[in-house]
């Protein structure tokens, strides 16, 4: 190939791949980006799906997005606006009673004790636990994982400075922490509360995105990495991008650009180019080839390794470990234009207070986990846990006047499926979905204006997501840390000298927080200085 002009190419313009971009342009690197879309974001974006009408199809709140990348970033300087959820949940009950989470811990304490007087007064104790663990837990979110197994004794300071962290935890909440990696959700939170409905509201948080239910063991820890964030600096607030979640990409975007990164759309990399064991840069589809001196791939590690490699470049042993790699979610996404609100029969104020929450369609534990048992059977499930949102309580710019958009993410719609496909499943989902929701909101079809039906398979083909698993691959503890995705190449480092993975296959995971786009940046930026 010829000598590189750039620096880097980052392959993927999700919100990771651009941070990356960021701060390697900001360090004075000279960077392309290339996405294969018309528009850059992944599974963070914001469409015009129905004129007048724009969209977060995918992703659909934040919390996640560290304070740091923010701050260094000066993503407000480029429009990045949130407004904090509030009241945060909305949960009704066939029973006729709600329960409500606000801002303001008197009000969500109210509401908790309309279910159990004990919950009320255990709920701050479990918020705090919850903190301690959770502010243990968040500087790792920046850094490098230990190299496991270690390679040598120049691995031995990272371990030991792991093992100085954990002492200063204290023993009680080291051992809260191991078990937290462990327990089911539905075990975790029985040690706390007894409200049936207290805990299923909770037990959200804990299942939205996996592939597993409430009770299956690790939930828990899925239920403490959505506390990990904040707005505004208030932890654990989730909030509305002004503009819908695109102007999270958008904004990271324009501070690449500001910094000299450039970004080129409907540009699809088909192939990463090898030789001798070295990225040298990457093929198009329009057959253009572009030499870099390093290769970033924001793409899933399946997608990165099985399909832009050829396999004569990579070991097979390290093939057979990306082909284990768990990555198939069961999740789908409805997304609704209304030419109304929603008239909740448990609270049929109209608009009220549970419009502007994320609101959760299901009644206990038994219901989210009965849910999943249709799931890991390869059935869409016949009574699936929703959670709703509708943004233009908050930015009525995102419809026209008097409309409104409400985004229902549904657990659980498994990605392999035993009978049938989703193409034939589609619409009948689509119904069962509205069935449940009816349930609830009697008024649902009347004020459906247009509908978006985004099944597993439409997410793995629009968002170029593999297995449809929005965190790029299970959250597991065997993929998790300095596992992730595989043991050995945890460090954004790979095989392939010059190839670097900076997306949520990498450590932490998932969720739009870019904390895996940071840590690649930073590794590249240490070996950069060989270059």
């Amino acid at each position: 190939m010829s000598t590189p002009v750039y620096d880097a190419i980052i392959c993927g313009g999700g919100h990771n791949g651009l941070v990356t971009a960021a701060y390697l342009a900001k360090a004075g690197r000279k960077v392309l980006v290339l996405e294969r879309r018309e528009f850059v974001g992944g599974c963070s974006v914001t469409e015009e799906v129905w004129p007048g009408y724009r969209v977060s199809t995918a992703a659909y709140l934040t919390s996640l997005l560290q304070e740091r990348i923010i701050r260094d970033l000066e993503l407000e300087r480029h429009g990045y606006i949130v407004d904090a959820k509030d009241p945060s949940f909305f949960s009704p009950f066939p029973d006729g009673r709600t329960l409500f989470f606000w801002q303001d811990e008197k009000q969500t304490l109210a509401s908790i004790a309309q279910f159990s007087r004990r919950d009320a007064e255990r709920f701050p104790a479990y918020e705090a636990h919850l903190e301690r663990i959770a502010r243990f837990l968040e500087p790792m979110l920046l850094s490098t994982p230990p190299e496991f197994p270690p390679r040598g004794l120049s691995d031995l300071p990272d371990y030991i400075r792991l093992l100085a962290r954990f002492h200063g935890l204290g023993r009680r909440d080291t051992v809260d922490l191991v078990r937290i990696f462990t327990l089911s959700a539905a075990d975790f939170l029985d040690e706390w509360f007894e409200s049936e409905e207290l805990k299923a509201t909770l037990a959200t948080d804990a299942v939205i995105g996996a592939n597993g239910g409430p009770r299956s063991p690790g939930t828990a820890y899925i239920l403490l990495h959505h506390t990990m964030g904040g707005v505004g600096g208030k932890r654990g607030l989730w909030g509305f991008v002004r503009g819908g979640m695109g102007a999270v990409s958008e904004a990271i975007a324009s501070a690449a650009r500001s910094y000299g990164a450039e970004i080129r759309t409907a540009a699809p990399v088909t192939r990463i180019q090898v030789a001798s064991g070295t990225a040298l840069g990457v093929a198009l589809e329009n057959g253009a080839e572009i030499p870099a001196r390093i290769v970033v791939s924001n793409l899933d590690p399946k997608r990165t390794f099985l399909e832009l490699i050829e396999a004569r470049h990579l070991e097979p042993e390290f093939q057979a470990a990306i082909r284990r790699y768990r990555c198939e979610g069961a999740s789908a996404k409805i997304n609704l234009a209304l030419d109304g609100l929603p008239e909740f029969r448990a609270a049929p104020e109209t608009p009220g207070p549970q419009h502007r929450a994320t609101m959760h369609i299901c009644p206990s534990i038994d219901y989210i986990e009965q849910a999943w048992d249709d799931a890991k059977y390869g059935r869409p499930s016949r009574a699936p846990l929703l959670e709703l949102t509708i943004p233009t309580m908050y930015d009525p710019s995102l419809a026209p006047e008097g409309k409104h958009i409400m985004g229902i993410f549904i657990q659980y719609a498994p990605y392999r499926l035993r009978d049938g496909d989703w193409e034939a499943m589609r619409e009948p989902f689509y119904e069962r979905v509205l069935e449940v929701l009816e349930e609830y909101v009697p008024n649902i079809r009347s004020i459906v204006a247009e509908r978006q039906v985004l099944t597993p398979l439409d997410i793995e083909r629009r968002f170029g997501i593999t297995g449809a698993n929005i965190f790029h691959g299970e959250m597991s503890l065997d993929q998790m840390y300095s596992m992730r995705p595989v043991a050995g190449w945890a460090r954004y480092r790979t095989p392939i000298r010059g190839l670097y993975l900076c997306g949520s296959g990498t450590h932490p995971g998932g969720g739009v927080m870019g904390a895996p786009g940071y840590n690649a940046a930073r590794e590249i930026l240490k070996d950069a200085r060989r270059w």
